[in-house]
């Protein structure tokens, strides 16, 4: 029979090595919980780098060979991205402007590669389309020489994500954007609201619905284009979307931009125009005719005529 002294000896020793073993399991659970915050933390940081600056790429240089067919508008489409890439939407696009150009009777040349940004090649072209294209894609020379392209009458069109702040291109946000973006909302990310027909001014506006109901990624800016000199061409009202982006480990931003929301906008830039529209993040925006409707008016309206 055992004594009562080696049971109550024994029943220490369990509790003691009871007591090691549950510190030792906390101790593995709260590494392991330590690494993973650490984790995710680092791949939230390098995911908003991504979005913010884009991923530091080499930029093309040398000019590639085009073949422009002679007396018919040329039309660049510009998808390159550095940034948060919207591959979806990007490949949804391609089609619709082919069958644009066909319709239209245009030359379509759509490319990645930033050595386009020359001279003498962007002179040919009647209109550049930085089609959700992200980060920084071309280099100072190129950057200069498509300002000089639109300030002596070419046209420049973006499409949502060309509207972000990943740019970092002063004269870009000026005259494309004529407002800094700020954030999208996350509380939800897209949301259905209507899409309302500013004020009828040009050519512009024919043939564009009046309103129409759309879901989207809504971007907010720090600014009213309205204010900066841009015609606006669409807005929705600002209060029936929640414009909340709160992610963890990151500042919330819970402001929107008001009743005034543009949408879609456009100026003129020396002897060129601008056109951006901050909608086109999902791939089924390509499928809205309405949509489709006010891109073909931009490009009607930017593209120059041949003889």
């Amino acid at each position: 029979m055992l004594d009562n002294n080696y049971l109550f000896s024994t029943f220490v020793k369990l509790k003691d090595l009871s007591l090691k073993l549950m510190k030792k399991i906390f101790k593995i659970i709260g590494w392991t919980v330590l690494a993973l915050v650490v984790l995710l933390g680092g791949a939230l940081g390098v995911f908003m780098y991504k979005v913010k600056y884009g991923f530091p790429v080499s930029y093309e240089t040398n000019a590639p060979k085009i073949d422009f067919p002679a007396n018919q508008p040329a039309v660049l489409v510009f998808s390159k991205t550095t940034g948060f890439r919207h591959g979806a939407s990007i490949d949804a696009s391609k089609p619709v402007f082919v069958s644009l150009a066909q319709k239209n009777g245009w030359f379509l040349y759509e490319t990645e590669e930033g050595s386009v940004f020359n001279a003498e090649q962007l002179a040919k072209f009647s209109v550049v389309i930085f089609n959700n294209s992200t980060g920084e894609v071309i280099n100072d020379d190129q950057k200069r020489a498509l300002e000089q392209y639109v300030e002596n009458g070419g046209s420049l069109v973006g499409i949502h994500g060309a509207g972000d702040d990943s740019h970092h291109w002063d004269w870009y946000e000026q005259n494309l954007m004529g407002a800094k973006f700020s954030h999208h909302p996350l509380n939800p990310q897209f949301q259905k609201t209507d899409v309302i027909l500013d004020t009828p001014k040009d050519s512009l506006f024919l043939r564009l619905k009046a309103r129409w109901a759309h879901t989207d990624e809504w971007y907010v800016f720090f600014e009213n284009p309205r204010k900066k000199g841009f015609q606006i061409v669409y807005t929705i009202d600002g209060e029936t979307i929640n414009p909340n982006a709160e992610l963890p480990l990151l500042s919330s931003k819970t402001f929107g931009m008001g009743k005034d929301h543009p949408v879609a906008w456009y100026k003129t830039t020396g002897k060129g125009k601008t056109f951006y529209t901050s909608m086109g993040h999902a791939e089924n925006t390509w499928q809205e005719a309405n949509f489709v409707q006010m891109i073909e008016n931009a490009l009607q309206w930017t593209v120059k005529k041949t003889n």
